[in-house]
């Protein structure tokens, strides 16, 4: 198939040569000229593109007289387009295209792409390449409302895979499932202020119940505080009842009006949230880091991501809790911090405000003591998880996904066949590759033999896009070495091929996974600690987030202070850049790493911030964050 990797302006009839050939394939657009008036073709009929394809791999026969009417069809509607833009010249018109240009800026295009593959390279429009990525690489569509995503099978896959491996181990320390309502009334939301403040503007409310307004208006929940703890004041009577560790898999939604992203900032989110309430202060701030290490796991056991573990300044905080500690990513394209998963230590904050007490179990028969008030904890990992995958490790090529949480961890595809292969010999083929199949699947490996009518480079590209770890080629040079050809999706080239003897199949697939797992691991780690820099010196620091870093600096811990380095960290016109594509925003705190480094003298270090007077309480760890 003839390759059109940059196409100028072209005439109607050579379009039309391209859809009979099947060219239009590889064409990411055209342009039809008719005069001198263009117009811009992005998309033909898929029906026959998908002919026409099959027709180049010699599939199917020459096009039925049904597709070359279809064909014809298309040729006649676009030259229609072409006219009726030619001969519209109205001030409307001309103002309706400048706005459609200046909207659609032209994207970074990777040289030399083909329609099918990924067309937006990483490093130069992070965001374009990560939303085709997910479209392409068949992870989500967009539904009709903004802000709301479909998450196919394969991308739910992973969340079962998180839901399974965490469901399992938070039932083992005596968790248990539940599921309260997605509504809660105003006045109960409003209880406690002080908690719904940081969600009062991404409350999302319903007024009506069809043509008729409610009397009291219901919101959705953006979080279960305040549906769950009426009902823990209710059940929890005496200290016999405690602990009472619940938690709900449920949705939540969070009226977003920031820019949506797939996975980070959705309008509707899927998640885990946790409530538990303890009779002492000691067990639950036992449960929050135990928690964390949980979340841990799965970026860094599940996931291959890894992840810095510490508690947030009081100024991130989660609104109504002691303290919160967290799991925090790094994007190593856009330089940005990512927080992964949060566990809160919420105090007596909830437990007063809600009224959930306990008579004091050391009161003495006929004693009279205060009741006592629970101390609770509230945890929760979202799908989130499932973009900082994404984003940490997938590349030109489509979606890199983890061997542990990938719907297909190994695809078969039959190669070597050609026009003098017979029909018995094409079937033969076929049937060992079903054989291949089984033997992987019956030790447990999720694999899928490709024997679609399509050419092997045309599969290769699908399921590298679609990120499957690992690849076996089989062809009749394989049957004859009584083996099969490997190619990893995270190695690009030769470095990435091998083989393996056939009577060693299964063990030699699960190994190489299991490497595939760890490399993918070491990989990000190593990126995330060389990106991670040490800076004592104000004139360090802006230059070191410029480059994409995130910086661990002594500081005061005090929310003005946090403020002045938002300000001062933003960049400005004029400010030397390092790299175009680095975020401009100033850098706020991350996190307080729980692995603090040495250089910290209590009572003389100062704090970094050169307009704060106050010593350094810890490193801190600040970026731009997502």
């Amino acid at each position: 198939m003839g390759k059109i990797n940059s196409v100028p302006p072209i005439s109607i009839e050579t379009l039309h040569t391209y859809i009979l050939t099947g060219k239009y394939l590889l064409l990411t657009h055209c342009e039809i000229v008719i005069g001198k008036s263009k117009v811009v073709i992005e998309k033909m009929d898929e029906e026959i593109a998908d002919k026409t394809a099959a027709i180049n791999m010699g599939q199917v026969e020459e096009p039925s007289k049904n597709a070359l009417k279809k064909a014809n069809k298309q040729k006649k509607l676009a030259a229609e387009k072409a006219n009726k833009s030619a001969t519209n010249t109205t001030p409307e018109a001309a103002r309706s295209e400048a706005k459609k240009a200046v909207n659609k800026a032209p994207k970074k295009k990777i040289e030399g792409a083909a329609l099918i593959g990924i067309d937006i390279a990483k490093d130069e429009d992070f965001s374009g390449w990560y939303q085709q990525i997910l479209t392409k690489g068949d992870f989500l569509d967009y539904y009709d409302v903004s802000g709301c995503y479909i998450l196919k099978p394969a991308s739910w896959f992973i969340w079962e895979q998180i839901r399974d491996w965490f469901d399992f181990r938070i039932k083992k320390i005596g968790v248990r499932n539940c599921a309260f309502p997605l509504f809660v009334s105003e006045e109960v939301l409003q209880k406690e202020k002080a908690h719904i403040e940081g969600f009062a503007a991404e409350v999302a409310w319903v007024t009506h119940a069809g043509s008729a307004k409610l009397d009291k208006k219901i919101a959705i929940r953006p979080t279960s505080e305040t549906v769950m703890y009426p009902y823990y004041a209710k059940w929890i009577r005496s200290h016999r009842d405690l602990p009472l560790r619940l938690n709900q898999w449920n949705s939540v939604v969070r009226w977003e009006f920031k820019n949506p992203t797939p996975f980070l900032r959705t309008r509707e989110f899927h998640w885990q949230e946790g409530h538990t309430a303890y009779l002492k202060q000691e067990d639950a701030h036992k449960e929050v880091l135990q928690i964390l290490e949980f979340y841990a796991g799965v970026y860094e056991e599940l996931l291959a991501v890894p992840v810095v573990r510490g508690r947030k300044t009081d100024k991130e905080k989660f609104a109504g809790g002691d303290y919160t500690t967290t799991v925090e990513g790094y994007i190593a394209a856009t330089g940005r911090g990512i927080q992964g998963g949060t566990s809160h230590h919420l105090g007596q904050n909830f437990s007063k405000m809600f009224g959930i007490s306990v008579e004091d179990p050391s009161a003495k028969e006929g004693e009279k003591k205060a009741a006592l008030n629970v101390f609770q904890n509230s945890w929760g990992l979202s799908t989130r998880a499932i973009g900082v995958m994404v984003m940490t490790h997938g590349d030109n090529r489509g979606l890199v996904v983890p061997p542990r949480v990938s719907e297909i961890q190994v695809v078969i595809v039959p190669v070597g066949i050609t026009a003098k292969t017979t029909e018995d010999e094409r079937i033969s083929l076929h049937k060992q590759v079903d054989a291949l199949e089984e033997i992987l699947k019956a030790e447990d490996i999720r694999a899928e033999a490709d024997k679609r009518g399509y050419s092997p480079g045309w599969k290769f590209n699908d399921w590298e896009m679609r990120g499957v770890p690992l690849r076996l080629e089989f062809g009749p040079k394989d049957s004859a070495a009584h083996c099969v050809t490997t190619s990893r999706r995270d190695i690009e080239g030769n470095d990435g091929k091998g083989t393996i003897q056939i009577t060693e199949l299964a063990a030699g697939v699960k190994s190489l996974l299991s490497f595939i797992q760890k490399d993918l691991y070491s990989r990000a780690d190593r990126v995330y600690k060389d990106h991670t820099k040490k800076i004592t010196a104000w004139d360090d620091f802006v230059p070191a987030l410029n480059d994409k870093n995130v910086c661990l600096i002594p500081h005061c811990l005090t929310e003005k202070c946090e403020d002045e380095i938002k300000e001062m960290s933003a960049r400005v016109d004029g400010d030397e850049v390092v790299d175009e594509r680095a975020p401009a925003m100033g850098a706020k705190s991350l996190c307080i790493p729980f692995d603090q480094p040495e250089g910290i003298v209590k009572g003389e270090t100062k704090c970094t911030n050169p307009n704060c007077k106050n010593l350094a309480e810890s490193f801190c760890l600040f970026g731009r964050s997502y």
